[in-house]
């Protein structure tokens, strides 16, 4: 039998706004804009952010856009509350002091623990995320 490869490319992340999710991700997170393409069929369009060196194996977001009531209710609560997305860096003081002037709000201050350096931020709807810089092996 053959072993699959596999590996997730996107995970969505539902926005009130295409161009303001943009601004923040590539702007105060200083992620990149991978595609913007308008879909006439659909009339709605296809964002896909990712952060800097992730590369194009690399997961990205796709910033989808609310289409109904049911959807705009979990915008900033994509999880329940709980950390949602894990943000890996190589320099974790970098990032953070970088985030901090860019005026990201953290939910927790950074501290060492046992796998890294960690703090929780928040992004431009309340989405939990950690900041991590995992020890080196």
């Amino acid at each position: 039998m053959t072993s699959a490869r596999q590996s997730i490319m996107h995970v969505t992340l539902k926005v009130r706004d295409y161009d303001e999710a943009i601004e923040f991700y590539t702007k105060k997170l200083n992620f990149d804009l991978v595609e913007d393409i308008y879909q006439p069929e659909q009339d709605r369009r296809w964002v896909l952010v990712a952060p800097p060196g992730s590369g194009p194996e690399g997961l990205s977001i796709l910033l989808s856009k609310a289409s109904s009531q049911e959807q705009e209710a979990i915008i900033g609560n994509q999880s329940g509350g709980k950390v949602f997305l894990f943000l890996k860096t190589d320099d974790f003081w970098r990032d953070y002091n970088n985030m901090k002037t860019s005026g990201i709000e953290f939910a927790r201050d950074p501290s060492e623990e046992d796998y890294g350096t960690v703090a929780v931020f928040k992004d431009l709807y309340g989405n939990l995320w950690d900041l991590l810089e995992p020890v080196s092996p």
